[in-house]
């Protein structure tokens, strides 16, 4: 009797979901591991939430034998969006499947299933990024869009407060300004939020090219000398990789415990729908525009060639399904075979975000989980579906969410480029 999937034991859909569960975060995905980890749910695809601004209120003194003083919550703010789903499949044909049941020596059959870990596992991390896409959003943009199940582009905004969101003026830019004040404008968004909502900043996140125009600051290296607050560690200890400096002792000198050089970088990748004529073609058809990024450089990559070239973005149409470039590219590229990249950081270089983790001891921000499936499925889910001519199966990883903003005046994004 001929074999099935159901047969193959790594197939089975409890070790294909065991095998995603038993994968820890990785420690790089700062935002995922300080705000992600929980278990709320929304009850319905549609999430709703509350967020508040300000705090520290008083209860009243009453009259012994009074009735108590009716009270609300103050700064409260209704929200609701469609709750953000994603997730990709990967195809697995008869030749792999064959080697993964193969008989006899182990050689093939290990080589076949390491691949179905490695590949199950990037799938799974591939997902986990894309969560942390959506704080990192959240954190630098106070806003992000996506495609909702009809494809129409949705918009959530989580409604940051304008005063928490400063744009420095061109002589007080930190990295080309002549006139930089970079420990007043810290200090000016430290005492915004304190002021606000009455929390402390625990946590500041930047690139390393922001965090080497801190370190190459004049005020910050004269403060940081053995004869004033520091001890000379700045160039000494746990050193970031890349700049050389130590973080820690720019977040103690700042009163900031979690100083975070933060440089973790995400791919975007879309399929060329449409031929690129070298020294022509600027409007690039591409199968999925969306998270591109007007600014960003996009490498085409000729696969046939091994070969590759960039161009700047200049305008981003997901109606249009392109994405064009300032300038064409000097080669040509082919529809289908092809394809175009971008890489950006999530904590871009022109941004450095303060925030208060925590207000009145709760988290600040977090995510709902959203019900997908005809069994209401809630968090990651793997499932697999076998075709047939060509034989194979597809391995689907899939989620559902949306990060949440439960304090608004918690976060100050400074523009700082």
């Amino acid at each position: 009797m001929p074999r099935g999937i159901s047969d193959i034991p790594e197939l089975r859909l409890a070790v294909l979901n065991g095998f995603v569960t038993k994968w820890k975060m990785p420690p790089n995905l700062v935002l995922m591991n300080l705000f992600g980890r929980g278990d709320r749910r929304s009850p319905s695809s549609t999430v709703k939430w509350e967020s508040q601004t300000g705090g520290r209120g008083m209860a009243p003194f009453k009259p012994p034998g009074a009735p108590s003083p009716m009270t609300s919550p103050f700064g409260i703010a209704q929200h609701e969006a469609e709750a953000a789903f994603w997730g990709e499949k990967m195809y697995f044909d008869e030749e792999f499947l064959n080697n993964l049941r193969k008989p006899g020596t182990t050689e093939t059959y290990y080589s076949a299933q390491q691949r179905l870990a490695d590949e199950l596992m990037g799938m799974t991390i591939r997902n986990w990024r894309r969560k942390e896409w959506m704080f990192a959003k959240m954190l630098v943009d106070g806003s992000f869009s996506y495609s909702d199940r009809t494809g129409t582009k949705v918009s959530v905004d989580y409604d940051i407060p304008s005063t928490h969101s400063v744009t420095l003026g061109s002589t007080v830019k930190w990295g080309t300004g002549t006139s930089a004040d970079i420990l007043g404008d810290i200090i000016d968004g430290k005492r915004t939020i304190s002021d606000d909502c009455g929390a402390k900043v625990d946590y500041a996140l930047c690139s390393n090219q922001v965090f080497q125009y801190l370190t190459e600051d004049t005020t910050v290296r004269q403060l940081l000398q053995k004869n004033a607050f520091g001890d000379g560690g700045l160039f000494s200890g746990t050193k970031h990789s890349i700049v050389g400096a130590n973080a820690s002792v720019v977040g103690n000198l700042l009163d900031i415990p979690n100083f975070i050089v933060y440089d973790e970088v995400y791919e975007v990748r879309a399929n060329l729908t449409g031929a690129v004529t070298g020294g022509t073609t600027t409007d690039i058809s591409v199968d999925d525009p969306t998270d591109f990024e007007v600014g960003g450089t996009l490498t085409f990559y000729d696969v046939s060639a091994g070969t590759s070239e960039t161009g700047t973005i200049s305008a981003v149409s997901p109606e249009a399904g392109t994405v064009s470039v300032s300038s064409a590219p000097t080669a040509s590229y082919k529809a289908v075979e092809d394809y175009v990249a971008m890489k950006r950081r999530y904590i871009p270089d022109d941004k450095f975000i303060m925030m208060a983790s925590r207000v009145d001891g709760k988290l600040s921000a977090d995510y709902f989980s959203a019900p997908y499936g005809l069994d209401r499925h809630y968090g990651v889910k793997v499932d697999r579906k076998e075709t047939w001519d060509p034989d194979g199966i597809f391995i689907r990883v899939q989620d559902k969410g949306l990060p949440i903003l439960r304090q608004r005046d918690s976060v100050y994004i400074l523009d700082v480029e």
